[in-house]
């Protein structure tokens, strides 16, 4: 039986907005991200996501709203819902997600990592 430690996870993460999966649970993944600065805005049309702060703290926009997680918090975002995840200082999350999500929904930035890069596997 393996055992994890979320934030020793998070050594292995060396740049912002790369989340790296470290572990699966069915069909959803459970990923380690360091965050600073704005993502993009974007959204999945079919996925929820979780988001739960484990350092710092993080404002997630909405187009007509805002929510603000420090840690110990968690908030799960809507399928279908326009958001841009904001870490104005360092911040340190677990994200689960469906196997299917795509790190930035159908925009694709420089930031945008496929599921192969946050498996490690390129």
């Amino acid at each position: 039986m393996k055992t994890g430690n979320l934030l020793k996870e998070l050594d292995h993460v060396d740049e912002f907005w790369s989340p790296r999966v470290v572990g699966r649970v069915n069909d959803q993944f459970i990923k380690v991200a360091k965050l600073k600065g704005s993502l993009t805005w974007h959204k999945h049309d079919d996925e929820d996501e979780m988001f739960y702060i484990l350092k710092g703290q993080l404002i997630i926009e909405y187009e007509e709203d805002r929510v603000v997680l420090n840690e110990g918090d968690f908030h799960v975002v809507p399928k279908g819902a326009m958001h841009n995840p904001v870490a104005e200082e360092e911040c340190w999350i677990a994200l689960i997600e469906t196997v299917s999500t795509k790190h930035t929904g159908d925009v694709l930035i420089d930031k945008t990592k496929s599921i192969e890069q946050q498996l490690g596997e390129s």
